[in-house]
């Protein structure tokens, strides 16, 4: 299996980023490139340049564009998925977070913990999703499913 070495998020269209979505896309970027499995599959009509790889994240036109070219700069493959499949997991996320956010100021721990359970929950739902769009097209880790939907939560939203 290969694994993704660079990664870009094309945010130029949105409003700058609350703390609390900077550190998430902070924190998310730098787990997915200490460890990632990323894996583009053969197919019979094209060749498919081995990884490690460079992925640009960018939303055009209502879809998630996954950008991926190889270290040296030479395409591996783009693709556009919709982003319909995410919009509901994507607005719980950023609701449970910022209910986390406001528990961590003033709630005891068993409170905060509990909220934390439920955020991991939905964390692990927006994965699937991820892994699922992307069946046939790239195979990837639960891990790397995770931090990836934590980027796509920070361009879906912005700031």
């Amino acid at each position: 299996m290969s694994h993704i070495s660079q990664i870009q998020i094309d945010d130029r269209n949105l409003p700058p980023p609350t703390p609390e979505i900077e550190q998430e896309r902070k924190v998310a970027m730098f787990d997915l490139l200490e460890e990632n499995t990323f894996n583009l599959p053969k197919r019979d009509d094209r060749l498919v340049p081995n990884g490690p790889y460079a992925v640009n994240l960018s939303i055009r036109e209502k879809r998630l564009v996954f950008d991926v070219n190889s270290e040296v700069g030479e395409k591996a493959g783009e693709f556009h998925l919709s982003l319909s499949p995410f919009r509901q997991v994507v607005k719980d996320y950023w609701a449970i977070c910022q209910s986390y956010y406001d528990a961590v100021k003033t709630l005891p721990p068993s409170q905060i913990e509990t909220i934390d359970m439920a955020r991991r929950g939905i964390h692990n739902e927006g994965a699937r999703v991820l892994q699922e769009r992307l069946e046939g097209k790239a195979d990837i880790d639960n891990d790397t499913a995770r931090r990836l939907f934590t980027l796509i939560c920070v361009l879906h939203f912005g700031g």
